[in-house]
């Protein structure tokens, strides 16, 4: 039978009995295997039940897990980005191929300033420190967690690690913005400021195709119809057709463009360079246009609102925008379903029908 107990440090811990536990030092493992193994070794955790589950583990299985040996960060990077990028792999697509890449450059550049070689050297209070050089706001932080955390749970499975101490970090709190949609006055003076028709035009798509910014950056002259969109999204790798206005699809053709190929993107520089291009060719035109708090992503809700408005489904509405899954559209446009409004709207009008009169 095993017991568990806090290795207090002297230098670090107010306490020194084995008997008291109420600190983060590490927790380790004493006692008897069933097979009559001695065990005197580190859990190399900090967390009191997880020790107690892993521990019942060692004494159903025997003996405690064997860790291959020392996985450098660098292979592990390797490894693991060979691994997501491979067609038989995990097949990520490209933009979320290059989180990976960036987050593992800015490991390897913290880990190397702490004198850290080794992945499972990576405990809480290194991914705790490393966290606290992010730059990034909550949202971005939060979904950087997750990608340590994938990264973590790699290593976790291939035994480089004992554990995945990144699940122990706390999501940042977020603050929800509300959804902004344009309002037909800033629509017009947006469209008043591009001047340039390419612009213009890019204004137009994104405002009347729900669009993301990068899916319009590389639009193919190939997916226009007659008055027809037809979308790949990337996020559900599903092709969808949007209907869009006769003016939109005139001004998509009347424009000149650099690659045959494509509307907006020369086909040549990389997406996220050109995606990086139209943001602030846009920015410069919310300036112009005086748009308090412009951002590109306001034309997608202006679409999606627009469409609620007047009854579209959210069904409907999150396979346009090319959502993984309604609960994610619901989530940012819930306010905004009219048939949802209408039923609130009967509710209350019967309840205000029944009451005993003005007070």
């Amino acid at each position: 039978m095993l017991t568990i107990w806090r290795r207090h440090n002297p230098a670090r811990c107010r306490f020194s009995k084995r008997t008291e536990t109420k600190c983060r030092c590490v927790i380790w493992a004493t006692g008897t295997l069933p097979n009559g193994r001695l065990v005197r070794e580190s859990t190399k955790l900090r967390d009191w039940t997880r020790a107690q589950a892993i521990i019942r583990q060692w004494e159903i299985e025997g003996e405690p897990p064997k860790v291959e040996a020392h996985k450098t960060i660098q292979e592990w990077k390797e490894i693991f980005l060979h691994d997501a990028k491979s067609p038989s792999g995990r097949n990520l697509g490209s933009e979320t191929y290059r989180k990976y890449v960036l987050l593992f450059k800015q490991l390897e550049a913290f880990t190397t300033s702490k004198g850290v070689k080794y992945a499972d050297q990576l405990d809480l209070a290194m991914l705790t420190t490393f966290r606290s050089t992010w730059k990034d706001n909550p949202l971005s932080s939060s979904k950087k967690l997750e990608r340590l955390r994938n990264i973590l749970k790699f290593a976790l499975r291939r035994k480089w690690v004992k554990e995945n101490a990144a699940e122990e970090l706390d999501l940042p709190k977020l603050k929800q913005n509300p959804t902004l949609p344009f309002s037909e006055d800033e629509m017009q003076r947006i469209l008043k400021a591009a001047t340039d028709i390419r612009v213009k035009a890019f204004a137009l798509v994104m405002r009347h195709a729900g669009l993301r910014i990068s899916d319009t950056t590389t639009l193919a002259v190939a997916s226009l119809g007659h008055n027809k969109i037809r979308l790949y999204q990337a996020k559900t790798n599903e092709h969808v057709y949007v209907p869009i206005p006769d003016f939109v699809t005139t001004t998509l053709r009347s424009i000149p463009h650099k690659n045959p190929l494509y509307f907006f993107w020369s086909g040549h520089s990389k997406v996220p360079a050109a995606t990086s291009l139209w943001r602030k060719r846009l920015a410069l035109v919310f300036k112009e246009a005086k748009i308090a708090n412009g951002h590109t992503h306001r034309f997608r809700d202006t679409f999606a609102v627009n469409l609620l408005e007047k009854g579209v489904s959210l069904e409907t509405v999150s396979i346009l925008l090319g959502h993984q899954s309604v609960t994610i559209t619901e989530k940012h446009y819930s306010p905004w379903v009219k048939t949802r409004q209408d039923a609130l709207d009967v509710e209350v009008s019967r309840a205000l029908s029944l009451g005993a009169g003005p007070i």
